[in-house]
C-alpha cells in the first residue's frame, strides 16, 4: 500500500528573467515586467510530496522530521531572501523561472531521498500561478 505525505514550506527570494544572449527588445517582449533588470520578488510556497510503502515497523512512509529538515537545508536555506540570478549557484546560468526553479527544488530533495520513495514538488509563484515536478 502506497501512502503520500507531504510538507509545505516558504521562502521569499528576488529574480530576474531575461536571456544575457538576446536584446533588450527580446527580453522585454518575451519576459515583459518580469524583466525588470532591478529584479522583482515573490513569496514562493513549496509542497514536497513523498510517495512510498508505509514502514511496517515505524507506520510511515517517511519520518515527517527528516523531510523538514531536508527541505529547510535545500530550499529554505538555500534560497530565502536570496537573489535567486546573483546569490543561487544553480541559476547563474539558467533562467530562474517557476518551471526551472521547480526541477531544480525537486533535484536537491530527491538527492537526500531513499531510491525507494517517489517525489512530487509543487511551488507556488503566486497564489494563483503554480508549477509541478514529479521528475518525468
Amino acid at each position: 500500500m502506497k501512502v503520500t505525505v507531504s510538507r509545505k514550506a516558504h521562502f521569499n527570494a528576488a529574480h530576474r528573467l531575461y536571456r544575457k544572449d538576446w536584446s533588450d527588445s527580446q527580453n522585454n517582449a518575451v519576459f515583459g515586467k518580469c524583466n525588470n533588470p532591478n529584479y522583482h520578488g515573490h513569496n514562493y510556497e513549496i509542497i514536497a510530496s513523498v510517495t512510498g510503502e508505509i514502514d511496517k515497523e515505524t507506520g510511515y512512509v517517511i519520518d515527517i522530521k527528516i523531510l523538514k529538515d531536508i527541505i529547510k537545508t535545500e530550499v529554505e536555506e538555500a534560497f530565502d531572501h536570496k537573489n535567486l540570478n546573483l546569490d543561487v549557484e544553480e541559476f547563474k546560468t539558467l533562467n530562474p523561472t517557476a518551471e526551472n526553479i521547480v526541477v531544480v527544488i525537486y533535484n536537491k530533495i530527491k538527492a537526500k531521498l531513499k531510491s525507494n520513495l517517489a517525489l512530487e514538488v509543487t511551488l507556488y509563484e503566486t497564489p494563483r500561478n503554480f508549477v509541478t515536478y514529479s521528475g518525468k
